[in-house]
């Protein structure tokens, strides 16, 4: 992360070292602080769909849209949209419900949310405890969470998805790590993170009015190194202004999870190299228990 960065009132950093160093300090208290500005931005903004998105609430269909193709191809490459399958998802800097209400309920069983703002949660929790009255029991909103995500620690093992959308700016680098190392932890065996945020060219851009930063593609590649994360593929948001910062999506899972995968497919390989041979030797009973079938 050496690549420096600017602040919005035209300041530059080296790099985000120094922004940190400026911001917080190396104390607990100025980072207390430093959260607490973030929050109160956004104890001030009406909690409704186009306040949440900054005055673009028109662009929620698009957004929508965007989220839900990349979805329903990462659910079926990993066999998570088949029949009789239960899937929980959490959403995190939930607002108020919008990406819960308009996609998750209807990829997803359950959906937890969590979100630090109190006016923003009770309007999610009240939009979507009359939608679980319209809808099929099967879908519904379950837990709502007012924790903001330094602070939140899911439930071992419960989340197929765990979905990140334009909340993750608010964390410092240190707490970025922190969360996903918890938050790895919450997901099912082959579960994995939709993580979907605003990307800066180059180095980052700290926005002094709401205490977030825009983290560049790189930027971001970095901290996912540092937090055992594997890419497992990338899409862009298409069809945004061309003023607002360009948004990406990325599906990502624990390197770990990685690691098993390929060794089943591994052992898969192996089984049907094997199988192979067995079906070609006819059942032939081999003179020396450690020569080769061989193929006529």
């Amino acid at each position: 992360m050496a690549d420096g960065g600017f602040d919005s009132d035209g300041r530059s950093y080296n790099n985000a070292h120094d922004l940190w160093a400026e911001e917080i300090g190396g104390g607990e208290e100025e980072k207390r602080v430093w959260y607490n500005k973030g929050i109160s931005y956004w104890q001030s903004v009406e909690a409704s769909m186009d306040g949440v998105l900054g005055g673009f609430g028109h662009l929620n269909e698009t957004d929508v849209k965007g989220s839900e193709d990349f979805l329903k191809t990462l659910l079926a490459s990993r066999g998570m949209n088949g029949p009789g399958q239960h899937l929980v998802a959490l959403d995190c800097g939930s607002g108020v419900g919008r990406v819960t209400k308009n996609l998750l309920l209807r990829y997803f069983n359950e959906v937890d949310l969590v979100e630090p703002v109190k006016h923003l949660l009770e309007a999610a929790h009240g939009s979507l405890a009359s939608e679980n009255n319209m809808i099929e029991d099967a879908h519904k909103a379950v837990n709502f969470y007012c924790l903001p995500l330094q602070e939140f620690t899911p439930e071992v093992g419960r989340y197929d998805v765990i979905w990140i959308q334009w909340c993750i700016g608010q964390l410092t680098d240190d707490d970025f790590i922190a969360f996903f190392e918890r938050a790895k932890a919450g997901l099912k065996p082959h579960g994995f993170f939709f993580l979907k945020e605003n990307f800066a060219k180059a180095g980052f851009v700290y926005d002094k009015e709401d205490h977030s930063i825009t983290r560049s593609i790189q930027y971001f590649k970095d901290l996912f190194e540092k937090c055992g994360l594997h890419v497992i593929d990338i899409k862009c948001q298409e069809d945004f202004p061309g003023e607002l910062f360009a948004v990406k999506m990325f599906a990502l899972e624990p390197e770990e999870t990685k690691q098993t995968t390929e060794s089943m497919v591994e052992k898969q390989s192996i089984k049907h190299v094997t199988d192979k041979r067995k079906r070609f030797s006819g059942g032939r009973k081999k003179k020396q228990s450690n020569m080769p079938a061989v193929i006529k």
